[in-house]
């Protein structure tokens, strides 16, 4: 069968097209390899830390929450969910359990009420609100270690400033720190405060996305300042809100250090709170089983929450 000299012209370009094609392919292929290659490759000091410190210490921790330990803190023997049974039966555990939900609940609603209030107040343009932005964001710079003897400082029950001025009100001073009805209230006002910087400088950003038309309009239409906050200022940020309340919420049940330094989950267990029941079980006691278990049991915990946060409460959440 013969072919005429157009035919197959016509069929040489079509290999020649379909060879093309499948080097461009080809080509492409590599080079979408090749920056798949490069990406791992810069992920991959961000992915080995994340191994040795997230995946490694969790898996350890499950290991270690099957077994006994001995005075050592080497592993004696395994228990299987003994230690989770153990913690379950334990009314320390449970009083732990107390105290941090209460910490939380006294600390996480306060913060994001005192930041929003300080944002909104700073929020507008006047003369001199740059000094008020400066001071009430100045909490963030300081570290667990120096607010907790800034708050020290005025909680001492002879010298303290805050004991000063009850006795001029006539009031009798209080023990803030020895005093078992006190001691969480005392920590809860130190982490308020402490907290504060970082919930003003979140709810100033998020404040200054709001279109000053709103604003303006808000203003004709005569809304009061109160009015204008309620109904204006919290449905526009509640994205940043609720993002707020998840870390302190976090926060809260991950709060060590103020406690460690000024209470040492005293007195009589008043602020003893899960974390410090781990460092207590694990670094005190040497008992690393019983100490991995609280610390899966804290894990779950702060889990569910943020999923209950993310089911229910991201539902009142009005993104723009």
């Amino acid at each position: 069968m013969q072919f005429s000299q157009g035919t197959i012209e016509k069929r040489r370009t079509h290999q020649k097209r379909i060879s093309s094609q499948s080097s461009i392919h080809t080509a492409r292929k590599k080079l979408q390899w090749r920056e798949q290659s490069l990406g791992y490759l810069f992920l991959a000091p961000s992915i080995a830390a994340f191994v040795v410190f997230l995946f490694y210490p969790l898996v350890r921790s499950v290991y270690l929450s099957t077994h006994l330990t001995d005075p050592r803190g080497r592993i004696a023997a395994y228990v299987g969910l003994d230690n989770f049974t153990q913690l379950l039966n334990s009314s320390s555990f449970w009083n732990s359990l107390g105290v941090t939900a209460l910490f939380a609940l006294l600390t996480v609603p306060a913060g994001l009420v005192l930041g929003l209030i300080t944002a909104y107040l700073t929020h507008g343009k006047l003369r001199g609100m740059k000094i008020f932005q400066w001071i009430f964001s100045m909490p963030v710079v300081l570290s667990v270690s120096t607010a907790s003897v800034i708050w020290m400082i005025l909680y001492h029950p002879s010298v303290g400033m805050l004991n000063y001025l009850l006795g001029l009100a006539g009031l009798p001073g209080i023990q803030w720190l020895t005093d078992p009805s006190w001691a969480l209230v005392s920590i809860s006002l130190m982490t308020i405060w402490m907290n504060s910087g970082f919930n003003f400088i979140i709810l100033m950003s998020g404040m200054q996305g709001i279109s000053e038309e709103i604003m303006d309009s808000a203003k004709i239409d005569g809304a009061s300042p109160i009015r204008t906050l309620i109904s204006i200022m919290i449905p526009l940020v509640s994205p940043t809100l609720f993002f707020l309340t998840i870390v302190s919420l976090m926060h809260a049940f991950q709060a060590f250090g103020q406690i460690q330094l000024l209470t040492k989950g005293g007195p009589a267990e008043s602020t003893q709170v899960l974390v410090y029941s781990i460092y207590k079980e694990a670094f005190i006691n040497y008992q690393f089983g019983t100490g991995s278990a609280l610390s899966l049991v804290l894990f779950v915990i702060i889990l569910l929450l943020t999923a209950v946060q993310f089911l229910f409460v991201e539902k009142k959440v009005h993104y723009q």
